[in-house]
């Protein structure tokens, strides 16, 4: 919904520019955000986005400009004071304290220190309201260390809003949402702005920028090169401002694109079941799944974030043993020991970059070789090609290979982690969200690199909560909810529709043509959302 006629600036960049060393990260950069308005903001990785929302939020301070927020100046590098003036941010990268619970990370600063347990009840009870607003469920009692990557997101999210953010930036919030969800999602998003909540959307996904944004503004290498009211945009003009005209925008092509050329089976797991926990507080991870992976071909696993898929990660990582059931690679059972998993040819892409990727705060050029090889037995100059042939090879923006990794723009991060993986040609990918985050030019780039994977023989394991992505790539999918697999069926079989009410813990029933269909029916811990009913 459109912002009303004539109403007021909530939000005033005027002038934004900073400069780390020789970069210039943002060039004179000027926006404004209306009462109920959402404002989508584009670029390619590293454009400069990230660096623009945390001049907002008090992260950086600009060389030059100045930001308002509701017709007053706000202080440079103040965080507290962009909270108190109604900013809510959900970082690309989380900010959460892993040792504590989902309530203790949202009460984080609403509570006094001197009084720790005071106003704990009626913040449950508030936290508990907008989870149910949302449709973003997480338990608040659960350690957010023990929590997957989405349901971080979640957690995220979920601290901005039970602030009363009037200006809300969101950072890819639909990556970890079913179909439904995000239907829910915008619909609820719609409300808000009609209370005249604004909201800055960051997105690579154009449909869903061109269905929610009343504006849009794009960044390229630091400047802004395009803004337009979304009613006078398109798709093809945006991706052109993002990228330039060398882009194709790219159509689905799984559903059994390498059938004719599948090899014999890579990865197999039978009747293998993961747990956590002993006694009353048991809880099984992976119930009980079968799947087998042939050379050749890309099997997708599909689901809602915190449905198993870290746990099924973890396996295939070497860092989670499988207490029942067989897991073999080419034949051969791995134990859970990470460094045999690299041995028999298995490259993985996390889908943790900064913690599970690389090593933060050791070097471009190190991270190229750290998980293969010991440090005595590094040859340096050789070390250096190799990241130097990443970096080309995939397009991976830094100022210099000497430079901590931790750096680098997410995206530049991922890049990089998938050219190091894929350059070594393994066996088996097993590729965790490859493209979360990702610009269309690069999530375009990556998933060409994997289709060539496939074509020259591997087995690809893609576990993605994008299901434009799993359509585009996947020759076989299967969902997984509440620990137990489905089985893997040829992608062309199933619809955004059906995929979403099973990622949603639809049972399944027998249409009169005799294919199986997902059925919306509810489970214990599971709802179904508005738009799958």
């Amino acid at each position: 919904m459109a912002p009303r006629a004539g109403a007021p600036t909530v939000l005033a960049l005027s002038g934004l520019s900073l400069r780390f060393g020789s970069l210039l990260a943002n060039d004179d950069i000027s926006l404004t955000l209306a009462e109920g308005e959402v404002l989508a903001l584009l670029g390619e990785n590293g454009a400069g986005k990230s660096t623009l929302v945390s001049i907002l939020f008090g992260h950086y301070v600009a060389d030059a400009g100045t930001v308002e927020v509701f017709g007053r100046q706000l202080p440079p590098g103040d965080t507290a004071r962009a909270l108190a003036a109604g900013i809510g941010m959900i970082h690309q990268h989380f900010t959460l304290a892993e040792n504590l619970t989902v309530l203790d990370n949202v009460m984080l600063g609403m509570r006094s220190l001197w009084h720790p347990r005071s106003g704990g009840t009626a913040l449950r009870r508030r936290l508990e309201t907008v989870m149910n607003e949302f449709g973003l469920r997480v338990d608040p009692a659960a350690r957010v260390a023990d929590l997957s990557i989405g349901e971080r997101q979640r957690v995220e999210i979920l601290k901005a809003l039970i602030r009363e953010a009037r200006i809300l930036v969101l950072d890819e919030p639909t990556a970890v949402l079913t179909p439904q969800e995000a239907r829910t999602l915008f619909e609820t998003l719609a409300r808000f702005t009609a209370r005249g909540l604004s909201l800055i959307f960051i997105s690579h996904k154009l449909d869903e920028v061109m269905r929610v944004a009343d504006r849009v503004a794009v960044l390229k290498q630091g400047r802004k090169v395009y803004e337009a009211a979304i009613a006078e945009t398109s798709k093809q003009q945006l991706a052109q401002a993002m990228v330039g005209d060398g882009l194709a925008m790219h159509q689905p092509s799984g559903g059994g694109a390498a059938a004719s050329r599948v090899g014999p089976p890579v990865l197999e797991l039978a009747d293998v079941t993961v747990g956590r926990g002993r006694g009353g507080d048991r809880r099984l991870l992976l119930d009980g799944i079968d799947l087998v992976v042939h050379g050749g071909e890309i099997v997708a696993i599909a689901g809602v974030s915190g449905n198993g898929q870290q746990a099924l990660a973890d396996l295939l990582a070497g860092e989670r043993a499988a207490e029942t059931g067989a897991v073999t690679v080419a034949g051969r059972a791995l134990a859970a020991r990470p460094r045999d998993w690299i041995t028999a040819g298995v490259g993985r892409i996390p889908a943790d970059r900064l913690h599970a990727g690389v090593v933060g705060d050791a070097s471009v050029a190190e991270n190229a070789i750290v998980s293969r090889l010991p440090r005595w037995l590094v040859d340096r100059r050789a070390m250096r090609a190799g990241a130097q042939a990443i970096v080309d090879g995939y397009d991976v923006r830094l100022r210099s290979l000497t430079q901590p990794i931790r750096l680098l723009s997410g995206g530049n991060i991922q890049k990089f982690i998938v050219g190091r993986e894929l350059s070594a040609e393994p066996r088996l990918v097993v590729a965790c969200q490859p493209t979360w985050g990702l610009d269309i030019g690069a999530v375009a780039f990556v998933h060409e690199r994997l289709r060539a994977a496939r074509a020259r023989g591997a087995a690809i394991l893609l576990i993605s909560e994008d299901l434009e992505e799993i359509f585009a790539l996947a020759d076989r999918t299967a969902v997984i909810h509440g620990g137990h697999l489905g089985p893997a069926r040829p992608t062309a079989e199933w619809t955004a529709e059906s995929i979403g009410l099973a990622m949603a813990g639809a049972t399944e029933s027998t249409s009169p043509d005799g294919l199986a269909t997902p059925t919306a029916t509810r489970t214990p811990g599971a709802a179904v959302c508005e738009g799958g009913r």
